[in-house]
């Protein structure tokens, strides 16, 4: 059978067919993008609300342990204060007397230095004061050997301050001699075993909580308090 021959009106019939094909196609492909992008819509909507729910959650968990670790940080806050309490009411100079120091002079606390020359500042929980002889004393709730070394360390700096500035009178009311003595003690409300003995193995006095009271440990054989 022979092909028939094309004519304009077959011509024109065969756009209008493609045109609507087309229409057809772009319709589709335009219905095809709506639900996709309204998918991605609901997806990304229960996302955020996913976020939001764990960023609650997150901020909650945050703010529980912001305000347990302030209630902790009281607690020794509270816990140090106590102790220095204690040893005030205890009569901490008269027990260093006892083992042959001659402070007469009272506690002094919180007592501060700095040096912008040397670049050394520090404090002190406690300060028994004499013209010859200083103990300056360190406070812990629970007392390490950590400790122990940063206090020696301080001590060290505060010796160092003091030869610097000529033995000027503040904090203290009275001229300090050349001839003065520092010595350090540590004291904790809880003192580990190894943090007493490397203290009095480098020469510092150890105080601990007994009870409402508070006690010099005994410093063993041969001990000898190292003078700075």
């Amino acid at each position: 059978m022979s092909a028939q021959p094309l004519t304009y009106e077959s011509v024109l019939e065969l756009i209008r067919e493609n045109s609507r094909e087309m229409r057809e196609e772009h319709r589709e492909f335009r219905r095809s993008l709506k639900e996709q992008g309204a998918e991605f819509d609901r997806r990304m909507e229960e996302q955020r609300a996913e976020y939001t729910r764990e960023k609650k959650k997150r901020d909650a968990e945050l703010a529980r342990i912001e305000k347990e670790t302030n209630r902790k940080i009281g607690d020794l806050t509270g816990s140090i204060g106590r102790m220095v309490e204690h040893m005030i009411g205890e009569r901490i100079v008269e027990k260093f007397q006892a083992l042959g120091y001659g402070v007469t002079r009272p506690v002094l606390r919180n007592h501060s230095f700095e040096n912008t020359k040397l670049w050394i500042k520090g404090e002190f929980d406690l300060t028994l004061v004499d013209s010859d002889i200083i103990i300056l004393i360190e406070v812990k709730t629970t007392l390490k050997t950590s400790n122990v070394r940063k206090h020696i360390k301080k001590i060290e700096e505060y010796r160092r301050h003091i030869d610097a500035v000529g033995f000027t009178q503040p904090p203290f009311s009275t001229r300090l001699l050349p001839s003065t003595r520092f010595i350090g003690a540590v004291a904790g409300a809880v003192a580990t075993d190894e943090a007493k003995q490397f203290a009095h193995e480098k020469g510092l006095y150890t105080i601990v909580q007994s009870g409402e009271a508070v006690e010099i440990v005994q410093t063993p054989e041969g001990f000898k308090a190292k003078e700075w």
